[in-house]
């Protein structure tokens, strides 16, 4: 996933920062993942909150990055969406 998110990177416009920001989030989330598991062979979850699973900011990374992903898409859907009428 890490090499997809490199390759497709350099394909977002400059003019679109808050995608590139999000998919940033992820890519940064995925590697310091990965990091973890190549070096401890696990990845080390940290913040525990009781109420929910515990969770790292890896984790926290990828999640929040994907959700801008999401409202970035969905945004930029419906501007094209008023540009066309």
């Amino acid at each position: 996933m890490i090499a997809v998110i490199i390759y497709y990177f350099d394909k977002i416009p400059n003019k679109d920062r808050f995608l590139q920001f999000s998919i940033a989030l992820v890519l940064g989330g995925a590697i310091g993942n990965l990091i973890d598991r190549i070096v401890l062979g696990y990845v080390i979850d940290f913040i525990d909150l009781t109420f929910w699973p515990a969770f790292n900011v890896a984790d926290s990374a990828i999640t929040l990055g994907v959700g801008l992903f999401l409202l970035g898409t969905l945004l930029q859907h419906q501007e094209q969406k008023r540009e066309d009428n």
